[in-house]
């Protein structure tokens, strides 16, 4: 299916104008002085000084998740993830309110959760599409039992299950109805499903592709941000009932500190310097949003501030 898709461009220029230009229509709005706003509309003078030390950008083809997550599972545990760190404390009370029995991990990756929730005293179904992801995570949870499946269909019988657990990966989903349809085939009565999901990268589009590569050659995996009503036209009818719902921003959740970039702060004004700012470890892949944040620290601030990063779920099977 992802392979019909388009190749996109990315250029790390327009990435960069973008985030300025988002947080120059929040000032319009209101929300910055007259001197963050001449501060914006130099960085972008600036940036469009410099455009030749950008390169040309990169056409990134798509890829299909099992490939990107292929490419992905040998350091996926190893480096640091903003997004687990917030997630955890959220979503593990919430699995916490259900007695010992069976739960399914569906995409369960690595088996971050599967461990916790097998220590807990549950009898735990894992499942994800990537056998290199289960790989890992057979050899990390010895006590669950893992299988390759997909979201759409589960090999469990109906109304078995006493917990399900869907974190991180519905984004990879565009259509959230056949998948709730089957997540809420699965749970018993009174069953509980905990959802976490992400919100998406890019302020004001509902895509957001993840870019991985390997062997020198890169492409991405789509995703899609679901809107909050997405979620409740897809799980009331199939007799999901929300019990709880939280959205939470980034720098600013209630509980939980949301995923953020580290910036150096710039010589004089602070804005974007190309001599200081300009340092690409590797031209030739498609631009890092991660490290080109702090060369426009201020705007993107200002352009993320207050933006959901995470929702999390707590649905009961009628």
């Amino acid at each position: 299916m992802t392979t019909t898709r388009p190749s996109i461009h990315q250029h790390p220029l327009a990435y960069l104008v973008g985030l300025e230009g988002v947080a120059l229509l929040r000032a319009f709005a209101g929300e910055h002085d007259r001197a963050f706003v001449e501060a914006r509309l130099a960085d972008v003078r600036a940036l469009l000084d410099a455009a030749d030390r950008f390169g040309d950008g990169q056409d990134v083809p798509p890829i299909t998740t099992q490939d990107g997550y292929r490419h992905w599972a040998p350091r996926y545990d190893a480096g640091p993830n903003g997004f687990w760190g917030m997630e955890e404390p959220l979503v593990r009370p919430l699995m916490e309110r259900s007695e010992p029995g069976l739960v399914i991990d569906a995409a369960c990756g690595t088996g971050r959760h599967t461990r916790w929730l097998v220590e807990q005293g549950h009898e735990v179904l894992a499942f994800d599409t990537s056998e290199d992801m289960l790989e890992i995570a057979r050899a990390k949870v010895p006590g669950a039992r893992f299988a390759r499946a997909d979201l759409h269909d589960l090999p469990v019988p109906d109304a078995s299950a006493d917990l399900v657990v869907v974190t991180l990966a519905l984004s990879h989903v565009r259509d959230l109805g056949p998948v709730l349809a089957e997540l809420a085939r699965v749970l018993r009565p009174g069953g509980r499903l905990v959802v976490s999901d992400t919100r998406g990268h890019y302020v004001g589009s509902p895509l957001y592709p993840l870019v991985e590569g390997a062997d020198g050659e890169f492409g991405y995996i789509p995703n899609w941000r679901h809107e909050t009503s997405e979620y409740l036209q897809a799980a009331l009818p199939v007799g999901l009932v929300p019990r709880f719902c939280r959205e939470y921003a980034g720098g600013a959740a209630d509980d939980a500190a949301a995923p953020e970039f580290t910036a150096a702060p710039h010589p004089g004004t602070g804005g974007f310097d190309p001599a200081a700012d300009l340092d690409f470890e590797d031209p030739t892949r498609p631009p890092n949003i991660w490290e080109m944040m702090p060369w426009v620290e201020a705007a993107t601030h200002a352009a993320y501030a207050g933006a959901p990063v995470l929702i999390v779920w707590d649905f009961e099977k009628e």
